[in-house]
């Protein structure tokens, strides 16, 4: 069973940190390396989970469970971390000299304006219908459907079971349907 944090004097609680942080280290890496495949962004997310850690520790209210609360909270960084990256940008993959121009790729980027109009109404409906969802429902759906997360992370990620997982899913997308037949015309 692990200690309880209930320590009075800074530099005990300073010492006990310590501790904790060195024993839950690499541990914590590797299960941060194993849903994150760069680097430097598991241990960016590392570094706030300690740093999340270090902010919630008080002598008065103790951490019970310490190695359990930093893994959840390491859970929970990766899934904001996941919720929060960005495409990558286009130009990433066009070479940086001048014989290569995007002229050739702007007549199939551009749409008509009815196109773009259309468009626009439809991520707006999106968005808001989105928004309409329960989180749990809306967080699957966008970790699947829009950043192409496999359900396996997305278990590994939230601790939820597949089965919940994909429910929840199905859930997500009989309600978007529904919500946007509208533009299914």
């Amino acid at each position: 069973m692990e200690s309880v944090i209930t320590i009075s004097d800074k530099r005990l609680v300073d010492q006990q940190i310590d501790r904790t942080v060195r024993s839950t280290k690499d541990k914590l890496l590797r299960f941060i390396r194993s849903k994150v495949s760069d680097n430097g962004d598991a241990e960016d997310i590392l570094q706030d989970v300690f740093y999340q850690f270090v902010e919630s520790t008080d002598p008065e209210e103790p951490i019970a469970q310490v190695t359990s609360w930093l893994f959840t909270v390491a859970r929970n960084k990766i899934t904001d971390w996941y919720r929060k990256k960005k495409p990558q940008s286009f130009t990433r993959y066009v070479a940086d000299n001048s014989e290569d121009s995007l002229d050739e790729f702007i007549d199939e980027i551009v749409a008509s304006p009815e196109q773009s109009l259309e468009g626009s109404f439809f991520r707006e409906a999106m968005t808001q219908a989105l928004a309409e969802l329960p989180e749990a429902q809306r967080d699957v759906f966008i970790m699947h459907e829009v950043e192409g997360i496999p359900f396996e992370e997305i278990v590994k990620i939230t601790g939820a079971p597949l089965n919940t997982l994909l429910s929840r899913k199905r859930y997500a997308v009989k309600y978007l349907r529904e919500r946007l037949a509208d533009f299914d015309e």
